[in-house]
């Protein structure tokens, strides 16, 4: 069933008291999307999200997803969503509706080196890795100790080579990683599950310089758990250059109460090229011969870098060999804080005696003379230059999500604009639909199906 924007208003305004449509702009529906969402202006100038389950799946992950948030609202440096109403649909679930959380999406293979969002994002991670998993299991989502999330891999694995969709030598070469032990030794961390430049949220002090940038928020997380903190890197690592990689690596490594383990980037690389066959899996589900297209050939191209690519000692695409971290030079500097309380909306824990989050502390590094920690930071930086593909030669990721109609970012704003790339949450330019004057949003019927949405949930 087909969603229209107008609908989409209709469930906001039934679900949050107050809310007065004026302006509804919802993003292309594709077939592989598990939400329909719209950006809804309703007569005091605020802005809202709606949110709304296409498959009882998708429903049953969101309303996990409710109770995490709230948990975690209150004990992240970084706004969640933060859900205000919601509506009972007539095809099962409920739609969320929250406040829209201003900023920037990040464009990953953008993104500069340095103080600014990529240090930014570092932190960001480490605290949110840093969490009490209890928290998580109190939100019921999915947890999986490390030989768990190994045999759940390879059980995906397993299907998909049934498919016959996959070359034999890139099969091989998942196999080979997902059976190395050695590669499998993390603590299970509290995870956000698909972070993509699409769900990081950056506001700027100025608009014209990238380094002011900070992080704001992120969004979407219905595929939260407790399992790998690598997953978390997959696309970073996948899209950004390798001293990008490296700033926020240092962030996060100075920001986590425990060492990141020394495979982490590897099973990032790994997890990035996985992802890659998740989703031809769902699209062959479904039945989806463009996307099953478009995603064989990316898996073909990757089978050819395999080929083609000799290195065995690193974490670039072709190589899923175990390495050791090297020695870390000093954390990039902080940025200021900015003072956003009154734009962030919160929502209280349901559970005031949720256990608090452990606290953030630096771990102390190995003492060295200057001279030494200058040569080891030199080769650090040369070997992580050598190591990460240039983002043109990408070939595997997560594709952006459909963007809503908009403009771009001020033209004078050049070094801003390299690192943010217009989405759902793009602050800049809105161009919302108008509603008719003489509209009245509760009794809307949906375009397509004819469909009225219900009364708010109680």
């Amino acid at each position: 069933m087909e969603r229209t924007p107008t609908f989409l208003a209709a469930l906001a305004s039934a679900g949050v008291p107050g809310l007065d449509p004026v302006s509804v702009e919802a993003l292309p529906s594709v077939p592989s999307q598990d939400y329909d969402v719209a950006f809804v202006q309703d007569t005091e100038h605020r802005r809202w999200v709606v949110r709304a389950p296409r498959s009882e799946a998708a429903a049953a992950r969101m309303d996990l997803t409710v109770m995490l948030l709230q948990l975690l609202a209150r004990r992240l440096p970084f706004a969640v969503p933060a859900p205000r109403g919601f509506v009972e649909l007539r095809t099962g679930g409920r739609a969320m509706i929250y406040p829209y959380l201003p900023g920037h999406n990040l464009a990953f293979d953008a993104l500069p080196p340095g103080a600014g969002p990529a240090a930014d994002l570092g932190r960001a991670l480490a605290a949110l890795h840093n969490t009490d998993p209890r928290l998580f299991d109190e939100a019921g989502v999915p947890s999986y100790d490390t030989d768990a999330y190994r045999t759940r891999r390879l059980a995906e694995l397993d299907r998909a080579a049934e498919s016959g969709r996959v070359p034999t030598a890139l099969l091989a070469r998942w196999e080979h990683a997902l059976e190395d032990v050695a590669l499998w030794r993390f603590a299970p961390t509290p995870i956000h599950g698909d972070l993509t430049g699409d769900q990081v949220l950056a506001v700027f002090e100025d608009d014209s310089d990238a380094a002011t940038g900070r992080i704001r928020g992120i969004t979407g997380w219905e595929d939260a758990k407790v399992a790998d903190p690598a997953d978390d890197f997959a696309a970073l690592v996948d899209e950004a250059d390798a001293a990008t990689v490296e700033t926020v690596l240092e962030a996060y490594a100075h920001a986590r109460v425990e060492r990141p383990d020394p495979n982490l980037l590897v099973r990032a690389r790994l997890s990035a090229e996985l992802t890659v066959l998740a989703e031809l899996m769902r699209a062959d589900a479904r039945g989806d011969e463009d996307a099953i297209e478009g995603l064989s050939s990316r898996l073909r191209r990757l089978d050819e870098e395999v080929h083609a690519e000799d290195s065995t000692d690193d974490y670039r695409r072709t190589s899923l060999t175990p390495v050791a971290l090297r020695g870390r030079s000093a954390p990039p500097p902080d940025v200021p804080e900015e003072d956003d309380d009154e734009d962030i909306v919160e929502v209280e824990p349901a559970d005031s005696a949720a256990t608090e989050s452990a606290p953030e502390t630096n771990p102390d590094p190995e003492s060295e003379t200057e001279s030494e920690s200058q040569s080891e930071s030199e080769s650090e930086a040369d070997g992580l230059s050598a190591d990460v593909d240039s983002p043109a030669d990408s070939t595997v990721g997560t594709d952006s999500e459909p963007t809503p109609a908009g403009g771009a970012p001020d033209a004078d704003a050049d070094a801003a604009e390299a690192v943010v790339h217009e989405t759902e949450h793009d602050d800049v330019a809105w161009t919302p639909r108008r509603l008719g004057a003489d509209s009245n949003p509760v009794t809307y019927e949906d375009d397509v199906t004819g469909e009225e949405p219900p009364r708010a949930a109680r």
